[in-house]
């Protein structure tokens, strides 16, 4: 049963060692990060599970590793192969951190890579299988926005790109998983929103349990004209 939830976006820049001198700029965007994972290892959850978009889908065991070369500097996490995807590089970087701030152990892990073109029927199964997989489950879901908000965006301004963003955030804001099953996988295609698919899984994971206790909304910005969410659910 899914028993805490959080959305965090995956940027490479996120990491002070691949940012550099531009680190400071996302200080607030980590901060918020931070307090959406910390309550995941505080959940004494049975498993772990990180769900984040990729070219395809494909599971990963809890030691995998991932690597940040690509992007500079050779930044690594996990214990093994470097295998992971961007999505879920950061993802396992945010549960280190989390876990080195707080002292504790991190609970049995699994990683899954969601195909950004993957159908909504099929993110929504897998977040329920995920949510099936242990009686206690926390689940961390990578997910950007529309590349699309502004003129220095990757893929340029689209009018429809804060409208999106805005439904995505007001999901998370309220812990509607129907609002995030109801992202058009059409419409994200053409705005870039390289999370529509990870944020589906939560809405499977969270569609079969009542609705949340708690839902927050920690950071909702697009600094580099792609949209970033942070927040964080609770049952």
């Amino acid at each position: 049963m899914l028993v805490a939830a959080a959305v965090c976006p995956h940027p490479p820049l996120l990491v002070p060692q691949v940012a550099g001198a531009a680190a400071p700029e996302l200080d607030d965007l980590r901060a918020a990060c931070a307090a959406a994972v910390g309550p995941l290892l505080d959940a004494r959850a049975g498993v772990l599970a990180v769900a984040g978009g990729a070219d395809a889908t494909a599971s990963f065991p809890g030691d995998a590793a991932g690597t940040l070369r690509p992007w500079g500097p050779d930044v690594r996490v996990g214990p093994g192969d470097a295998v992971l995807p961007l999505s879920l590089t950061i993802g396992r970087w945010l549960l280190e951190r989390a876990q080195a701030s707080s002292g504790g152990d991190l609970p049995a892990l699994r990683f899954e890579a969601v195909g950004f073109d993957a159908p909504t029927a099929g993110c929504a199964a897998l977040g329920r299988r995920l949510a099936d997989s242990a009686e206690r489950v926390a689940l961390l879901v990578m997910g950007d926005g529309s590349a699309r908000r502004t003129e220095k965006a990757p893929g340029y301004i689209h009018p429809g790109a804060v409208p999106y963003d805005e439904t995505i955030a007001g999901a998370l804001a309220s812990g509607d998983a129907g609002r995030l099953l109801g992202l058009d996988p059409g419409e994200a295609r053409e705005l870039w929103a390289a999370g529509r698919a990870a944020l589906q899984v939560l809405g499977g994971a969270a569609q079969a349990a009542p609705p949340p206790a708690a839902s927050e909304l920690l950071y909702d910005d697009a600094p580099y004209g792609v949209g970033y969410f942070a927040a964080r659910w609770a049952w």
